[in-house]
């Protein structure tokens, strides 16, 4: 796997991972940072499911059943008296502090636990016949950091479904039970999008058996989610439209590349440095920066689209986006330090692209 792909196939880890500069043990109080409210004209609600596919052994852990922890945030009646989610589970601050502490960061800088998201937990829901959105995030990384598109989603007309992919990313269960991530090799990431898929496939069935109405369904996933999200289309016609967010699509671990989706699809990438010259390169179709995207464009038959954030990187298509910028100057850190996981793309332009972009694709084909 060369540099470019194993970039592309990393999941969102927490912010703290990506530090490499120290900063002093001695600050005196927690460094914080805010999630942005979304734009629609809809109040957001969320709320968690516990998930147990008693058809299927965990690939993983063979002697147990797939579990799975994923969240659906919705259009909310009434938000009034339900407290705002928390943006990160309390139960993987251990593993955040841990990678934080070998970055360089003391533990306890940063107060991860005190973002809040806009979702609502467990508001009554605004009835309607709102379109399905599925998110599955980058390989490694927990669902909670899509929340900023997720609830821009959700709050404009859309039930939005998260997915952590049990042991690739520390998952927090009810109780506080929490299930570390196991090491999974190289070899095994053909394994790992399979387990991906069968999980995707599993919360279909449960949202149909929930009584969901299923009649629009649309995915989209960062990096590896967005491989799992062409990869389950190819597999399950529920899902009618698709959006692959800056991930490479393995023609060795899946196949939808080389036999393409006869439904529609968006590429959605950023920009890379070619290694040899520096000039940055688009990730698109039409370079030869990543040939499984223009192996995946010959070979769709359905309606495609391409679209580049100039000036965005690989973790532009997650919270990391408006994450970072806020640890810069509390930090004491150089104002480049994320430039190469985050880009030069103001943050706020950026994420407005995305707001427009992403909406306007699920709003023509659901």
């Amino acid at each position: 796997m060369s540099l470019l792909t194993k970039t592309l196939a990393a999941g969102v880890v927490s912010a703290a991972v990506l530090v490499a500069a120290p900063v002093s043990a001695s600050a005196e109080a927690k460094v914080t940072f805010s999630i942005p409210s979304p734009t629609g004209r809809y109040q957001v609600g969320t709320t968690d499911l516990h998930l147990v596919d008693h058809t299927r052994p965990d690939p993983w852990k063979p002697d147990r059943m797939r579990e799975l922890m994923v969240s659906v945030w919705y259009p909310a009646k009434d938000t009034r008296h339900y407290p705002q989610q928390q943006w990160l589970p309390n139960g993987i601050v251990p593993a955040v502090e841990t990678f934080a502490e070998q970055a360089g960061i003391p533990k306890g800088s940063v107060d991860w636990t005190a973002a809040r998201t806009s979702g609502h937990v467990n508001a009554p829901v605004k009835h309607g016949k709102w379109p399905v959105i599925l998110y599955s995030p980058g390989f490694g990384g927990p669902r909670s950091v899509g929340s900023v598109l997720v609830q821009e989603l959700a709050s404009r007309g859309n039930v939005v479904v998260t997915i952590d992919h049990t042991f690739e990313t520390p998952v927090e269960f009810p109780g506080g039970r929490v299930e570390p991530p196991v090491t999974i090799s190289e070899a095994e990431m053909g394994k790992a999008l399979q387990a991906r898929v069968g999980d995707t496939r599993f919360v279909l069935d449960q949202l149909a058996r929930k009584g969901v109405n299923l009649d629009k369904v649309g995915m989209f996933g960062h990096s590896y989610g967005g491989f799992t999200a062409g990869e389950t289309m190819l597999h399950d016609r529920r899902i009618d439209a698709g959006i692959n967010m800056d991930g490479s699509m393995f023609p060795d671990f899946g196949d939808v590349a080389e036999r393409g989706l006869d439904r529609p699809f968006m590429l959605l990438g950023g920009q890379f440095p070619d290694p040899e010259t520096g000039v940055l390169k688009d990730h698109s179709p039409f370079t030869d920066l990543d040939p499984s995207w223009g192996l995946f464009w010959a070979n769709q038959k359905g309606p495609k689209e391409s679209f580049v954030l100039k000036g965005g990187r690989h973790h532009n298509f997650s919270d990391l986006q408006v994450v970072l910028p806020q640890l810069v100057k509390p930090l004491g850190l150089p104002a480049d330090q994320f430039e190469q996981f985050i880009g030069t793309v103001d943050p706020d332009r950026g994420l407005k692209i995305q707001y427009r972009v992403i909406p306007q694709f699920f709003g023509r084909f659901l």
